[in-house]
């Protein structure tokens, strides 16, 4: 029993710098990702608000990738600020917040896999686009995804809690920091955990080059529309730089771990809020921008809702600040 307690008390060295330096460490990351939150937010609520989007299903597909990026967005940082003030868990807990963050990175990139193969659909096969990718498709193509990227995690947790019985999974305490390496304490599960990255990231990375060569030869014949392949291919890109940031973040504890180990302590803390901005919430607005600025039928709902909303905000503060005055 010992010996499980200290395997799993694998701490991650959090910035333990004094009360000034914990309040600025949670202001320079939460403000950032505040922002974020919102602009998906409104993104979701936009995509939902016009029958053009409900009914399309490459914003149907859209919706899906904005929504678990959003809630795994919401995730990081709590977990990140938890792991700031150095609340501990238990290991069940952790094992859990781990496998759900894995079932929302799994279902993020294979959404990313599918969007880019309805591009390629639509401009390598735009005679049979309509046929191909219909809304009945899509729906089964969400339920295969999400059915997928299920059957990994109920995989994962039962490696991860398979050794243990349920008086030990009672007590098990972790210190400091919840994350892979901490939690994949098993040879197995670390095993498993990484053959399925490598497996997500070689089939995104052979999907986005697969659909961007086919493009590139489509755009060559004088019956595809040269504007829409410039666009699509241009959009690959994006989405390979995308899935290159979702799939970076994959390797943060163990960057971590080294950053601590090597550096002093403002030094680390600063190149540990760079990476955590880079490399985990980064790539979880990109679509909001590669989508939002873009796109032309998204781009105008969504900066007329963004204004409606930082208006009816301002709005709101002023009314209650009126009320206070009255009543007092």
């Amino acid at each position: 029993m010992l010996s499980r307690r200290s395997a799993l008390n694998v701490t991650v060295t959090g910035p333990h710098q004094g009360i000034l330096g914990l309040v600025l460490f949670t202001i320079v990351t939460t403000l950032p990702c505040c922002m974020f939150l919102f602009i998906n937010l409104t993104m979701l609520y936009t995509l939902r608000s016009r029958p053009l989007f409900r009914e399309a299903s490459r914003y149907v597909l859209l919706f899906n990738l904005l929504l678990v990026d959003t809630v795994q967005m919401f995730q990081s940082q709590s977990m990140y600020l938890l792991s700031a003030v150095s609340l501990t868990m238990l290991y069940p807990v952790c094992a859990a917040l781990t496998a759900f963050s894995s079932l929302a990175h799994c279902v993020s990139v294979v959404t990313l896999v599918s969007m880019c193969l309805e591009r390629y659909v639509a401009v390598c096969y735009p005679l049979r686009y309509s046929a191909i990718v219909t809304l009945k498709n899509t729906g089964a193509a969400i339920c295969v995804i999400w059915g997928f990227s299920s059957s990994h995690v109920i995989i994962q947790l039962s490696l991860m809690l398979s050794r243990f019985s349920l008086a030990d999974l009672g007590v098990m305490q972790m210190v400091h920091y919840c994350g892979n390496e901490s939690a994949f304490i098993d040879p197995v599960s670390d095993l498993y955990d990484r053959a399925f990255t490598y497996f997500l990231f070689l089939l995104g990375a052979a999907t986005i080059s697969f659909a961007y060569a086919g493009i590139i030869m489509a755009a060559r014949s004088a019956s595809t529309d040269k504007a829409s392949a410039v666009r699509a291919r241009r959009t690959l890109l994006l989405h390979l730089l995308q899935l290159g940031l979702s799939m970076s973040s994959t390797v943060y504890n163990s960057l971590l771990i080294v950053i601590t180990g090597n550096l002093e302590r403002v030094p680390a803390v600063r190149l540990q809020i760079s990476l955590y901005m880079a490399i985990i919430i980064l790539p979880k607005c990109l679509s909001s921008l590669i989508y939002g600025l873009r796109d032309q039928n998204i781009r105008p709902v969504l900066i007329m809702n963004l204004i409606c909303r930082c208006r009816g905000s301002a709005l709101d503060t002023r009314t209650k600040n009126r009320t206070r005055v009255q009543i007092s």
